[in-house]
C-alpha cells in the first residue's frame, strides 16, 4: 500500500454525473501514489482544499488532509486533468527517487532467454540495450546524468522511465487476458467473474 500520493486532480464538488444534484456531491480527488505508480480515488476531509500536484499522506494512523481512500482507480476512469497531469508528476516521481531508478539500469536482467528487463523501455531495441549493458559492466551508473553522458542515445532517462510507468498504467493487460510484464507499477489484482 502507498503512504504518499500526488494530486493528479481535486474536483471540490465530486463527479458530474446526469441528473444528479450538486448539493448531494462529495469532493473527491484523483492520485497517483509515489512508490508503485498506484491510481487512486480519495476523499478529502471536509475542511480540507488540495491543490493538484500536492503531496499528501495517505498511509495508516493520523492523516492531515485525506478522510478515506475509496479505491484503485482504472486509467479508463481519470478525469482529462489528471491523465494530462500524469505524465509531469510521474517525471517528478521519479526524478525525486533518482537512486532506485538508476538502480534499474544498473541491475535489469533478462526476463527470457529472448528478452530483457532493459528492451521493455519505449524505443530501445537489441542494439542500445547492449550498449547500457557494456556501459554498465565498466562502472556502475551513478545518477541520471552519467547514464546520459554514457550511453549517448539515452538522452533523457527520466522520461523514457516515464513512458514505460505511462504504458503500464495504460495497459494492465493484454487482449489474452494475461500479466503484461511489469517493471515499475503494481498491476490491479485481477476479477474473475
Amino acid at each position: 500500500m502507498e503512504d504518499y500520493a500526488i494530486i493528479l486532480d481535486y474536483l471540490p464538488l465530486g463527479y458530474v454525473k446526469e441528473g444528479s444534484n450538486s448539493y448531494k456531491r462529495k469532493p473527491v480527488a484523483q492520485a497517483i501514489g509515489t512508490d508503485e505508480f498506484t491510481l487512486l480515488e480519495l476523499t478529502p476531509k471536509d475542511d480540507a482544499n488540495l491543490d493538484i500536484h500536492e503531496k499528501v499522506y495517505i498511509g495508516a494512523g493520523k492523516r492531515e488532509k485525506i478522510a478515506r481512500v475509496n479505491r484503485r482507480l482504472p486509467f479508463n476512469k481519470m478525469t482529462s486533468t489528471a491523465k494530462i497531469e500524469l505524465s509531469y508528476v510521474i517525471e517528478e516521481i521519479i526524478k525525486e527517487k533518482e537512486e532506485k531508478y538508476v538502480q534499474f539500469f544498473n541491475e535489469a536482467g533478462p526476463i527470457s532467454t529472448r528478452l530483457h528487463q532493459i528492451e521493455l523501455l519505449p524505443g530501445i531495441g537489441k542494439k542500445h540495450m547492449w550498449d547500457i549493458i557494456q556501459a554498465r559492466k565498466e562502472a556502475p551508473f551513478q545518477d541520471f546524468e552519467d547514464v546520459k553522458k554514457r550511453v549517448p542515445m539515452l538522452s533523457d532517462p527520466v522520461k523514457l522511465l516515464a513512458k514505460r510507468v505511462l504504458l503500464e498504467l495504460e495497459a494492465a493487460e493484454d487482449r489474452k487476458g494475461k500479466k503484461k510484464y511489469i517493471l515499475f507499477t503494481r498491476p490491479p489484482k485481477r476479477k474473475f467473474n
